[in-house]
This record gives C-alpha cells, structure tokens and sequence, in this order.
C-alpha cells in the first residue's frame, strides 16, 4: 500500500511562490518516478514536473523556467518549487509516482493566484 499526502498548497498573489511538499510511505521503491500533476477547473489533468531517482527532470512547458522539482529518496519526499505564479497557475496538484509514470496519486492540494 503507498500513500501520497500532499501540502504547501494555498492562496498567494500573482508573482508570489509557493513550496508544494508530497510525503509517500509504503512500499515505494526509490527507483520510482515521482511528480506532480494538475488539474483547473473544466480543464484536463497535465504534467506539470517529473523527476527520476538519478534526478532527471522533466516540465511542462507551461511552468518551464518558473517551477523546479527536486526529491528527497531517504525522505521518501518530493518537492515543487514555484515562482512567479500567475492566475493560469490555480489548479490542483497532485502527486503521484510509479515505476515509469503515474501509478499512485496522493489526493491533492489546491493552489489559487488571485490579487
């Protein structure tokens, strides 16, 4: 059993930061992927950053040079740091890893950019 709990989340004025955190417990390998996800309103889930145990990086081009991920294996955590955040920003996020993609889910924070 792997569980995901996911905090940081909040309200912050556009150009602000905020620091997403996602603890995973159980039987999670440290060779597993982990990320984050979001999901606004009316609007499909999208990747928003991936990183693999060796710490290669992926983003979604919306976020691409505003967001960094990084992980923590011995924690068994992940990070997403997010700068400049602009109404576009406001979603849920969740967490999620797995052995090449999102297998497990955590249950979601929300982010909302409003002035």
């Amino acid at each position: 059993q792997v569980q995901l709990v996911e905090s940081g989340g909040g309200l912050v004025q556009p150009g602000g930061s905020l620091r997403l955190s996602c603890a995973a417990s159980g039987s999670i390998f440290s060779s597993y992927v982990m990320g984050w996800y979001r999901q606004a309103p009316g609007k499909q889930r999208e990747l928003v950053a991936s990183i693999t145990k060796s710490g290669s990086t992926n983003y979604g081009d919306s976020v691409k040079g505003r967001f960094t991920i990084s992980r923590d294996n011995a924690k068994k955590m992940v990070y997403l740091q997010m700068n400049s955040l602009n109404p576009e920003d406001t979603a849920m996020y969740y967490c999620f890893t797995g052995a090449s993609g999102p297998k497990y889910w955590g249950q979601g924070t929300q982010v909302t950019v409003s002035s």
